[in-house]
């Protein structure tokens, strides 16, 4: 059972629900430790000086924004502390919104809501509220020493709480250069109403309910990482890498040709 990172209220309306924070997500990646290849001691990063190449002690280091190429502001911790968020122990909802309405790069990280025992009736009014006007409440957390926009998102018997990230932490779509998907652009772009009928026929084959623990998903590179070091700890040999694919030619794609075989495929593995 993992710890709770927070406690505290959800303030909805004239009602407070006491609750605590649980993290929704395990750390899985693989963490590896710098070390040196004669005698395998840990090998530690130095703080040096760019201008000088001298090692800094920790009392000389400071912090600094860079403004531009080359020219920073010093920004100290009295400075920080000054510009810290009320640190309180209240999820101040603000808003009921249509869950499609968040795009999808706003969701950042995923947490559990667990009531307090004073809190569980409710927790219950607020989950079942929620889930029948099919809305998610969006809400105002401080974390440590953070302000986060949150969404608390009815889900079976839970409340999530999904941090959301601010419009200023995304990049700008308009930089990017994508094909519009309007009806000009499409038929710009030379797509057919039989490309589109057949893609969308593979769609509707290849459709099915998420089950997030189908062996399809499993996270692969990890496994085969994890069985080499198993290999490797117990003196074993590894195994031989898998010979590289041979490059193809370049050579003309028929979308329509590619279409029509994905589609009896994905029947075929249907059946």
């Amino acid at each position: 059972m993992p710890r709770p990172i927070w406690k505290g209220t959800i303030s909805f309306g004239l009602v407070t629900i006491p609750v605590a924070l649980l993290p929704a997500v395990q750390p899985r990646e693989l963490s590896f430790h710098l070390l040196d290849g004669r005698d395998l001691s840990p090998v530690h990063n130095k703080r040096v000086s760019e201008r000088t190449g001298d090692e800094v002690a920790w009392e000389h280091i400071v912090k600094g924004f860079e403004i531009e190429k080359g020219r920073f502001v010093v920004v100290t911790d009295d400075d920080l502390r000054a510009a810290n968020v009320e640190a309180t122990q209240t999820i101040d909802v603000l808003a009921a919104v249509c869950a499609d309405d968040i795009h999808p790069e706003f969701f950042d990280a995923p947490y559990y809501l667990q009531p307090e025992k004073a809190g569980r009736k409710a927790y219950m009014l607020l989950r079942e509220a929620l889930a029948s006007a099919k809305r998610v409440a969006l809400a105002k957390i401080v974390i440590r020493t953070r302000q986060h926009l949150a969404a608390l998102v009815p889900d079976g018997d839970l409340l999530l709480l999904d941090l959301l990230r601010y419009p200023y932490e995304l990049r700008d779509v308009a930089e990017l250069d994508v094909p519009g998907h309007d009806a000009a652009a499409i038929k710009a772009a030379g797509v057919t109403k039989a490309e589109l009928e057949l893609a969308e026929q593979l769609v509707a084959t290849i459709s099915k309910p998420f089950e997030p623990a189908a062996p399809e998903y499993r996270d692969t590179y990890r496994d085969d990482l994890m069985a080499l070091i198993d290999r490797k700890a117990a003196g074993t040999a590894p195994a031989p890498p898998a010979p590289a694919p041979a490059a193809e030619s370049a050579k003309v794609v028929d979308i329509v040709e590619l279409l029509k075989k994905s589609l009896d495929d994905a029947k075929r593995a249907r059946a």
